[in-house]
């Protein structure tokens, strides 16, 4: 009976322990969500406010009583900024701007990569560093000249302007590059001696294989063309070649009504880019850590 009694107690202190550290457990997790929720709310705060701003009446604007949320919120705003501004347009151009941007990059990387991984030829070393040195250079340095380039070419107020100094990206082409660094030269060497063309084993070999890098490259392609401001606003003056960058900036001024259409403005701009994040962001990460580790 002793026996029995010392078992039984065992077994309810043993239970009392795994209940207790279930509830700590559970404790710990809720604790855990709490945070992140906390942060979110803190990083994502901008947005938020951003985006009750731009449901609120211009005349809202300064009142006290609707600081943050807005006592009759209208979606008058996100409409009007399309009369005022053709803001379509921008959108437009800012959409053959970045995706031929993030297709020529793509492109141009893939073939430098393929020829400084796979083909031999003189002084590769010396040209891939001249290529990796021109990330020190900011693009400020350089603006003036690549202006005066263009303006001598005749390329001004146009699509074709926003896109020929960005067709290709040094950092891209590192980043294709180092991929390339893990893959086996005797695949290269086996499509040879089967007759494949060096373009057709870029495209139909190489390319796939490189999907999480091209992912990436592109992500960031995209977002970079998308936000471009200070090239736009040098070399296009009429509103048949200005991005929406320029356009949103356009519509700045002291008046609450401009201030509440250039919000709306700005949330519907953020919306590509944010989809194109949320959408790759997997790919990116997989991209920018597949040659970080070799064997």
């Amino acid at each position: 009976m002793a026996s029995t009694h010392a078992i039984s107690t065992t077994v309810t202190n043993r239970n009392k322990q795994d209940q207790n550290y279930l509830m700590q457990q559970s404790v710990q997790r809720v604790g855990v969500i709490v945070l992140n929720v906390i942060m979110w709310l803190f990083m994502m705060f901008p947005l938020i406010y951003a985006v009750l701003m731009a449901l609120k009446p211009s005349a809202e604007l300064y009142d006290p009583n609707s600081m943050l949320f807005p006592q009759n919120p209208t979606l008058t705003n996100f409409i009007q900024v399309f009369d005022i501004a053709p803001l379509g347009r921008y959108i437009i151009n800012s959409i053959i701007v970045a995706t031929s941007v993030t297709l020529l990059q793509i492109l141009t990387s893939l073939l430098a990569g393929f020829a400084f991984r796979f083909v031999n030829f003189k002084g590769s070393k010396l040209v891939y560093a001249l290529i990796l040195s021109t990330m020190m250079v900011p693009g400020e340095a350089v603006i003036i000249s690549q202006f005066l380039m263009v303006s001598g070419w005749g390329l001004n107020d146009s699509i074709i302007v926003l896109i020929l100094p960005f067709m290709a990206s040094a950092f891209n082409i590192f980043l294709c590059t180092q991929a390339l660094q893990n893959f086996p030269y005797e695949i290269y060497e086996a499509a040879k001696m089967d007759g494949c063309k060096d373009l057709r084993f870029v495209f139909e070999i190489m390319f796939p294989l490189l999907r999480p890098t091209l992912g990436s490259m592109a992500v960031q392609s995209f977002l970079a063309g998308w936000n471009m401001y200070m090239w736009p606003l040098l070399v296009t003056n009429n509103d048949n070649a200005r991005t929406v960058q320029i356009g949103i900036s356009m519509l700045n001024s002291v008046d609450s009504q401009s201030l509440v259409l250039m919000v709306a403005g700005v949330i519907i701009s953020m919306i590509p880019s944010l989809a194109i994040f949320v959408i790759g962001s997997k790919n990116m990460v997989k991209g920018l850590t597949a040659g970080a580790v070799k064997g």
